[in-house]
């Protein structure tokens, strides 16, 4: 097993034992998603080339069209390039790491990993509180709340997908602030509230759903990391709700006890 322009693919071999049939997801997303891991885990260097098409095949026990669709995802995202007559190769591709603490912003928080960073407001609404969101922000369960789709940007890509509800009384008009401002943080001091705190989250992880598919640039199968979390002002009001969305191929979540 050597590294640089060679075969490396001992490690990601060991993987194929846990490609499952039938178990809703296709094959070739499992396949590519074992890929990605082997490369977030350090199993290949830049410029690393995969094992033959034929190899993967024999060793995952499928036929090489479905090895094939595999890597021509994991091409079109960005992850492998394939160049005629010698092989596939892993590209260098470091995953942003998002911290989740005390103060989580998401300008900060990619500030030197990245040029620009931006949240696009996508659409917007009103609508009753349910359960869960009304004791989320402590209000009665049917008021109204408003209701935000954004997705945060980073150098002109797609880094995450949120769902946000505010108070809608107390916070009216805060979709136009976000889509002047492009930020959470400038929106709210709009509204009197110059700084605030995480008061908590709860992480998981699932495959994306159709629309985080569309608004993550995202292949089939993918999946996503997924924050549930609650921020309130220096008091310990609860002013925001919401559920964020990571693809787990860009994104690391990163939890700290600091700011």
């Amino acid at each position: 097993m050597t590294d640089g322009g060679k075969v490396i693919g001992a490690k990601l071999i060991e993987r194929a034992s846990s490609i499952e049939r039938r178990n809703g997801v296709s094959l070739w997303r499992q396949i590519a998603d074992k890929i990605l891991q082997g490369i977030a885990s350090g199993d290949f260097t830049e410029n690393a080339a995969l094992p033959p098409e034929v190899t993967l095949a024999e060793r995952y026990g499928v036929n090489r069209h479905t090895v094939r669709s595999a890597i021509a995802a994991l091409v079109q995202e960005g992850v492998l390039k394939a160049e005629q007559g010698r092989g596939t190769f892993v590209l260098s591709r470091k995953r942003l790491s998002y911290p989740i603490g005390a103060r989580t912003r998401f300008s900060t928080g990619l500030q030197g990993q990245t040029t620009e960073r931006h949240i696009a407001l996508l659409s917007s609404s009103t609508e009753p509180a349910s359960r869960r969101i009304a004791e989320a922000l402590s209000i009665a369960r049917g008021s109204a709340v408003i209701r935000l789709e954004t997705r945060g940007e980073a150098d002109g890509h797609p880094v995450s997908r949120a769902t946000t509800w505010f108070d809608a009384k107390r916070f009216a008009g805060i979709e136009t602030a976000m889509a002047e401002t492009g930020s959470i943080t400038a929106s709210l001091k709009r509204f009197g509230i110059n700084d605030y705190l995480r008061h908590s989250t709860v992480l998981s992880a699932r495959h994306a759903d159709a629309d985080d598919l569309a608004d993550l640039e995202l292949q089939p199968g993918a999946i996503v990391l997924v924050t549930i979390a609650i921020n309130v002002t220096m008091d310990g009001q609860p002013i925001q709700f919401a559920e964020s969305r990571f693809p787990a191929e860009r994104v690391e979540l990163k939890l700290s006890a600091g700011d």
